[in-house]
This record gives C-alpha cells, structure tokens and sequence, in this order.
C-alpha cells in the first residue's frame, strides 16, 4: 500500500489492514462518510486480539491517533483548580487527561472491552492508546497465569495517550445488595493504585468513578468510598500525590462537587 500522508488516507489503511487480517471481513465494504469511517475502525480495534501487527501499521496508527488527539485537545493537570489541597474534580474525557496516570475501570481479563464501540471506560481507553496496550495487558496476563484479583492493580505504558500510564483495576460487581465486602474492595482498588504511582514516582492520578455503570455499583456511596480512602492515603503518606476526581455524567459531577 501507498504509504498514508493525511488522516483520511490513514484512516482508511487502518481500516484496510485490520480488514485484511481477518478472512471473515474480506467481503466488508468499507463506508463513505468519515463518522461511520471512524466508527468503523474503533470496532475493529475493540475486537481485534492481542497479536503482533506490522511496523508500518503501529507507525500509521499511532500518527493517526495522535492527529485524533490535537482534534480533540488535551486537558494539562496544572491548568485544573483544586477544590481541597490536593484533589481536583474535573468533568471530561480521560483519554484527553495529560496526568502522570489515569485510572481504568477494568475486568478481570484485562485485556480491555471487546465490545465494539461500547460507552465503557475500558473501550475508550484501549481505543485511543492503541493496539499495544491490549498486547502489552495480554503479556501480563499471561505471566501472571490468572485473572486480576478484585481491589487490585497493574501498571501499564499509555502510547498514544496523553498520559504517561495507565493503571487498571478491577472493581467489585453488585449484584443486589452492596456488602461490607464490596466496599472494602472498592477502597481496596484506590489504595492499589495509589501504592503503584508512589512505586513509581508519579505525582498525578486521575480515577475515574470505578465499578459504577457497567459494574452497577451506586454512585453515590462509590463516590463517599473514593474521596474518603484518597483523603486517609494523602494523610497517612509523605510522597503526597495529586489526586483528580474524574466524572463524565453530571449526575456523578453533581455528587462529588456535594461530597468534596
């Protein structure tokens, strides 16, 4: 193939390649309109397993997301006003967060959302970080030789985010009623978090609001558990990091803005 020079062109090799790894796509028309275009390329990143792909291709994808993400525009940590010394709450796309690390809201397997474009955390960060990220997830995962414990955490790089990692986490999941169990947990994936960017130096985290949504636990107590085991971490620890409450909904702006 021509080598891509604009984002249309590169647009449309991604598509190609991903096309062409995959018998079962080879009869897909690829569509006109650059929204379905884009839309397209998601779902074949989101399904796409963690194998090697070319040099050619990561060199295409990663100028193509990093052209996406000066589209989007990136929020720098600095420009954010605290509202306790500390801790920031700020509405937004993470994926446009420039902190030390931002915090995704993983499953067990941790190897992101195989659902195509679906709304959840986990879709979006592995969309715009890359392909790598779920290769270099896969490689911990099979290290490690079983899933991710609940309450817990790994580190991963952010390739074409504009943060320097990722951390990922596993939250509970309610089924009925919430336990003290499942609380525990909860504050269990804030502190491993904050336990990994001290390891490794790092002076900014954003979290998102974990195991609400998709994981269904209500909003209102994971926000009381988030703020209470960051407050008691920050206290508890010299290596004082800067901790962003990140929210999408205004129902979950509306909270933390009342809680903190």
């Amino acid at each position: 193939m021509t080598q891509p020079i604009t984002q249309g062109q590169r647009l449309d090799f991604l598509i190609r390649c991903l096309l062409n790894e995959n018998e079962e796509y080879e009869n897909r028309e690829i569509p006109a309109g650059q929204p379905d275009k884009r839309r397209l390329l998601r779902s074949l990143m989101n399904v796409r397993p963690p194998v090697p792909a070319s040099e050619e291709f990561l060199k295409v994808q990663d100028t193509y997301l990093q052209e996406r993400l000066a589209e989007r525009g990136v929020t720098e940590p600095e420009n954010l006003t605290p509202v306790q010394p500390g801790i920031y709450l700020w509405q937004g796309d993470i994926t446009t967060l420039a902190a030390d690390a931002i915090v995704n809201a993983a499953n067990s397997r941790m190897l992101g959302c195989f659902v195509p474009c679906h709304g959840c955390i986990d879709n979006a960060i592995h969309t715009y970080a890359g392909i790598q990220l779920r290769m270099e997830c896969a490689r911990i995962m099979a290290g490690q030789r079983k899933e991710e414990a609940t309450g817990k955490a790994k580190i991963t790089k952010a390739y074409n985010l504009p943060c320097r990692y990722v951390l990922h986490t596993v939250g509970p999941i309610i089924y009925g009623t919430v336990t003290k169990t499942d609380c525990e947990l909860l504050a269990g994936c804030y502190r491993s978090c904050l336990k990994l960017a001290a390891a490794y130096g790092l002076k900014s985290v954003a979290f998102c609001c974990i195991s609400t949504g998709e994981f269904h636990f209500p909003n209102e107590l994971a926000a009381e558990i988030a703020i209470q085991t960051v407050r008691t971490w920050q206290q508890q620890n010299s290596n004082r990091i800067e901790v962003i409450f990140n929210v999408f909904k205004d129902s979950d702006y509306e909270i933390y803005k009342r809680l903190l």
